[in-house]
């Protein structure tokens, strides 16, 4: 996806001097610092969420996982259940 974004002057020449000392491009850095930004900010969303909060997230990813199309009877069901 291509964004165009204005930055200011004295930003821009920070940003190729670091790129220079990175060795890559300013498009290069910019992905990378704007990737460690998204990262930590979900680092931090983690971090404040309460047990049952992340518990609810860990069962929403594993629903998301599963093959809807693969099913159990009702007699298999509830005999897992006694397990």
């Amino acid at each position: 996806m291509k964004k165009l974004i204005d930055v200011n002057e004295m930003t821009l020449t920070k940003l190729k001097v670091l790129s220079a000392f990175e060795d890559l491009s300013v498009k290069a850095l910019m992905e990378k610092a704007i990737e460690l930004f998204v990262l930590t900010k979900e680092k931090e969303q983690m971090d404040n969420m309460s047990a049952e909060e992340k518990e609810d997230l860990g069962l929403l990813l594993l629903m998301q996982r599963i093959d809807r199309t693969d099913t159990v009877s009702e007699k298999e069901f509830f005999k897992a259940l006694k397990e």
